[in-house]
């Protein structure tokens, strides 16, 4: 009790803040909305998306389309009270975005009650609402409820609705259950997304309408459409994207998945003549273990601009822990690699924790018997990743940021053999090189952004909770 109190408390501390603000009547003014936006609040359509770049101004309109219907005052569409749900890709998600962009523009007044989802553990926000009742201009209420697709298409079943909000885009058999919950009302679902997952159910449904409902309806946005951003932070941004991630992430449009992975990879560009690399410019070794599987090890230097350069290789199988680590350290000796206290420091994959059946040891304990400090904490998401990897090999003005000495000849065959298969996924074969690749450009970006640090509102809001905390 004492944390949803607690909880409940972060909402209204910073419902009181937004208040003063009123964020709502400016858009309503039209001092924050753009012209694309404005084409989705007035479409009578009941199937309505939105695909933007991130930061393009799609969530925005998401959230002001449900606050406007729940407070009954949209002013382009029939007003009345309402019930409905806003569906993200997870709680977590919820939290982060559609949540907190629902309560930028709700003021205080306007809140009859908030519940907030049980059993959750505190957050660095205002933890995970289930719902909103929300005063509507008729006198009664209006209930904005919030659903994640992780919950499974069992949970969504059952209620009756006016409308849902897919903030993202949804699991094709949670889209279809979504659907039957607005019918008997004769409501209608929209959506708002960067579609990051390729040629999916959404791109033929919806973008193609292979269907020929009258009913779809979609626009595109991009960094441009949205007046409110800097042309500086464009320009930025787009230094750090891909060329294929450009049009997704900028422009909002659908990229083919298929084919090979990293199609942005040149031999005649990627892979170069090994040379003396700087001492100071040693960074890393990066592991991805095997024993009757191969086991790959590379490592790697980045110069004072950023780029990588991999600079030796060790690739092996069904061999034990001891002769890698025995071969790995002679390559180290060779290349006049930073030892400390004897001892080398490397990443690996943190599947090295687990025991396995030829051991009562893990591979990271058989590696630090040998004098070698692996880190299993490495950063896995195989989607984020790839689109890492793919901004090394071309940033979003062309330029290769990633450089790999011929003697790598491992990581350089499964680079030109990687493809996608089913289900927006690489086939999974050969990759051990480019796993512990990905773990290393990962790390990089994990080091970059807390080396940014936090920002003056983040620091606020933490002094803001640890007062909290101590009067509770």
């Amino acid at each position: 009790m004492k944390e949803e109190k607690y909880k409940l408390i972060l909402v209204e501390k910073e419902l009181e803040r937004r208040t003063k603000n009123d964020f709502l009547s400016k858009y309503n003014k039209g001092e924050k909305v753009h012209k694309k936006q404005l084409e989705f609040h007035k479409c009578p359509k009941k199937n309505r998306w939105v695909f933007g770049g991130n930061r393009s101004g799609k969530t925005e309109c998401g959230a002001v389309e449900t606050v406007w219907l729940a407070r009954g005052i949209h002013p382009y569409k029939e007003n009345k009270p309402i019930s409905c749900w806003v569906v993200s890709l997870s709680k977590q998600v919820q939290r982060d975005v559609a949540q907190s962009k629902i309560l930028h523009y709700l003021r205080k007044d306007y809140i009859e009650q908030i519940v907030m989802s049980s059993g959750k553990q505190g957050s660095a926000d205002y933890g995970i609402i289930d719902f909103i009742l929300v005063k509507n201009v008729f006198g009664s209420l209006s209930k904005i409820g919030f659903k994640s697709c992780d919950q499974g298409r069992e949970k969504f079943q059952g209620s009756s609705l006016d409308f849902v909000w897919f903030d993202e885009e949804p699991p094709y058999d949670i889209y279809q259950e979504c659907r039957m919950r607005v019918m008997d009302r004769q409501g209608f679902i929209f959506g708002t997304m960067t579609p990051l997952k390729g040629l999916t159910w959404v791109y033929n449904e919806i973008y193609l309408n292979t269907n020929n409902d009258n009913e779809v309806w979609h626009i595109e946005m991009e960094w441009a459409d949205n007046p409110y951003l800097d042309n500086n932070e464009i320009e930025q941004m787009t230094k750090t994207l891909s060329s294929e991630e450009l049009q997704s992430r900028r422009y909002g449009k659908f990229m083919q998945c298929g084919g090979m992975v990293y199609n942005e990879f040149d031999e005649n560009i990627h892979v170069i003549d090994p040379f003396e690399v700087p001492y100071e410019w040693y960074d890393n070794i990066s592991i991805d273990p095997g024993l009757n599987n191969p086991l790959s090890a590379h490592w790697y230097a980045r110069d004072f601009d950023g780029n990588v350069y991999v600079i030796a290789e060790h690739f092996d199988k069904g061999k034990d822990v001891y002769f890698h680590a025995e071969r790995i350290k002679e390559i180290s000796k060779k290349l006049n690699w930073h030892f400390c206290n004897g001892k080398l420091t490397a990443l690996i994959d943190s599947a090295a924790n687990q025991r396995t059946l030829a051991s009562s040891k893990n591979v990271v304990e058989l590696f630090y018997e040998n004098d070698i400090l692996v880190n299993p904490k490495v950063n896995k998401d195989m989607f984020s990743g790839i689109n890492v990897v793919k901004r090394y090999l071309k940033d979003g003005e062309g330029k290769a940021h990633l450089f790999i000495f011929k003697n790598c000849v491992n990581l350089i065959k499964e680079i030109k053999s990687y493809w996608w298969g089913d289900n927006d996924l690489p086939i999974k074969k050969d990759d051990h090189c480019l796993d512990e690749m990905r773990y290393y450009l990962m790390s990089i970006t994990d080091r970059e952004k807390i080396k940014k640090g936090k920002s003056l509102v983040q620091k606020d809001k933490e002094k803001l909770i640890k007062k909290l905390k101590y009067k509770f």
